[in-house]
C-alpha cells in the first residue's frame, strides 16, 4: 500500500490521488493539516529526501512567514517550521516499500508503479 501525505486542497495532491485511483494502486491519503504530522515523520522524510527538498519556499505560506523565520534556515529550523506550518512541506510525499518520494512527476509515477 502507498501512503500519500499532502493537503486535500492541494491541486497536485488531488491530481496524484486521481491518478492512483485510475492506475488501481492501493493507497491511503493523510492530510497533514487535518490529520496532523508528527516530528518523527518529518525527520524520516528529511533523512530520506533531504530537508531542502521538503521545504516549499515558493508557496504562500512561506511568503507569509516572518523574515526572522525565513533567515538562517538549517535542518532543525526547517523541521520546526514544517511542524508549525504543515503547508510549507512540499507535497505530495509518498511512502511505498520503504521508499520516500516527494512531488508528482514522471519519475515518481514510474517508481510508484514499480513499487506495487
Amino acid at each position: 500500500m502507498i501512503s500519500v501525505y499532502g493537503l486535500k486542497n492541494c491541486d497536485t495532491c488531488r491530481t496524484a490521488l486521481k491518478w492512483l485511483v485510475a492506475e488501481s494502486l492501493d493507497h491511503k491519503f493523510f492530510d497533514i493539516r487535518k490529520d496532523g504530522v508528527v516530528a518523527s515523520d518529518i525527520i524520516a522524510w528529511a533523512a530520506a529526501l533531504g530537508w531542502e527538498s521538503l521545504l516549499n519556499r515558493r508557496g504562500t505560506t512561506w511568503r507569509g512567514l516572518s523574515d526572522a523565520d525565513k533567515e538562517n534556515v538549517d535542518e532543525a529550523k526547517a523541521i520546526e517550521l514544517m511542524m508549525a506550518n504543515p503547508a510549507v512541506i512540499k507535497r505530495p510525499i509518498f511512502h511505498v516499500n520503504g521508499i520516500y518520494l516527494v512531488g508528482f512527476k514522471d519519475d515518481q509515477k514510474a517508481t510508484l508503479i514499480a513499487g506495487q
